[in-house]
């Protein structure tokens, strides 16, 4: 199994935006300053992020000032041939070949300028991945030192157990928020309690549709929130945090801001204590019905 030596943040900084951020590179080494010390030590990337860009951007900072590599842990992922201009392919699609697994793990290392990737996770479900096969591109890359821990993002029980077998993951990245929550119905939160595993939960705020949708279901949602929110003296983004974090999974959320106060009611989340009540009552504005 996964060795337990990898220990990731309960909030996890996203870079899917860093290259919207409009930062110099002095700017990125002190924003990645400011969020160790908020206690965000680990940082989400994957290779398309920013069109391919994201990375690199990051991994400047990193080659700036060298000595935070240490202090964090660093995740990517792979496993999507986006269509760009540098990658004209006729269609976006997926590939968990050997040969493109282990080219994308190679550039992210060069890219991060890091000589070893905390964890790397397959992007999205291939429909036509070999698990035989692409367990032993993990142990390849593993044994040479330049991936110490592996696991996947949004896929489903079948297909997590399916890749487990063959090679030990360490998270099933997915989707959780107050206005999206197939994962407590479908099976993915429960199989990684089942397993001792920790999820890692993206688009904790509904991708800004907590803020600013004007469906029924949004302003719903908002309305029961912002009344709790009140109540406990936080912001509207620290509940949805919390809301997140109350899961007995104990899952690592992940940020997609690049305002440090952003990351800071993230973090604030940790010291919220949410009863049953106020969880269920977000559960039940979400839905728009109370519980069966």
């Amino acid at each position: 199994m996964p060795s337990p030596s990898l220990t990731l943040s309960p909030i996890v900084a996203g870079l899917w935006r860093i290259t919207s951020w409009q930062l110099n590179v002095q700017e990125r080494v002190h924003w990645i300053e400011q969020a160790l010390e908020l206690g965000i030590t680990s940082f989400d990337h994957a290779d398309i992020y920013g069109d391919y860009q994201a990375e690199a951007q990051f991994g400047e900072a990193l080659k700036a000032a060298p000595a935070l590599r240490e202090r964090m842990q660093l995740v990517t992922k792979c496993g999507i041939r986006l269509r760009s201009a540098q990658r004209p392919y006729r269609i976006n699609y997926y590939d968990t070949s050997a040969t493109y697994v282990r080219a994308q793990v190679e550039q992210s290392l060069r890219n991060l300028h890091a000589e070893q990737l905390d964890l790397v996770l397959i992007h999205r479900p291939d429909y036509l991945m070999d698990a035989a096969a692409l367990a032993g591109t993990f142990a390849a890359l593993t044994r040479e030192g330049k991936v110490a821990h592996w696991g996947v993002s949004n896929h489903t029980t079948s297909q997590f157990a399916l890749l487990h077998q063959h090679h030990p993951l360490l998270t099933n990245q997915v989707e959780l928020s107050p206005l999206q929550m197939n994962a407590l119905d479908d099976g993915t939160l429960d199989q990684v309690q089942q397993l001792g595993l920790r999820p890692m939960i993206w688009s904790p705020l509904g991708g800004g549709r907590l803020f600013t949708g004007d469906d029924e279901q949004a302003m719903r949602v908002r309305a029961e929130m912002t009344a709790i929110a009140h109540r406990h003296g936080i912001s509207l983004t620290t509940l949805a945090f919390a809301w997140a974090l109350r899961h007995p999974s104990r899952p690592h959320v992940i940020t997609g801001t690049g305002r440090i106060n952003g990351l800071r009611e993230a973090v604030a989340a940790l010291n919220v204590e949410l009863d049953a009540e106020d969880w269920y009552a977000i559960w039940t504005a979400s839905k728009g019905h109370s519980v069966p």
